[in-house]
């Protein structure tokens, strides 16, 4: 069974910067792609960012640079570090494990717990 257990998050103020962990079990991680998105309130779950079991990077274009997405094999974590965050970034945060077929990524069944992120300004 796959777990992932993510920590990071918090209460923090605009343009201050966070680091988001999700940390995988049950699976061949370094075999994975590995996905984050975010939820706010009212409002569907959308993909922020990817990495390829490679290590290649997508992002979506809202993050404006902000957002870099890494992994650490040897403990089987992916990272997302978000800078200089804004109040539209306020947003409870998942990670979830996939696959890429060429650029378009597929998330599989198992999730990240959530991580609530919030912005004051």
């Amino acid at each position: 069974q796959v777990q992932l257990v993510q920590s990071g998050g918090g209460l923090v103020q605009a343009g201050e910067s966070l680091r988001l962990s999700c940390t995988a079990s049950g699976i061949n991680f370094n075999a994975k792609s590995m996905g984050w998105y975010r939820q706010a309130p009212g409002e569907q779950r959308e993909l922020v960012a990817t990495i390829s079991p490679r290590g290649a990077t997508d992002y979506k274009g809202f993050v404006k640079g902000r957002f870099t997405v890494s992994r650490d094999d040897a403990k089987n974590t992916v990272y997302l570090q978000i800078n200089k965050l804004k109040a539209e970034d306020t947003a409870v945060y998942f990670c979830n494990a996939g696959h890429h077929i060429g650029t378009y990524y597929y998330p599989d069944k198992s999730w990240g717990q959530g991580t609530q992120v919030t912005v004051s300004s």
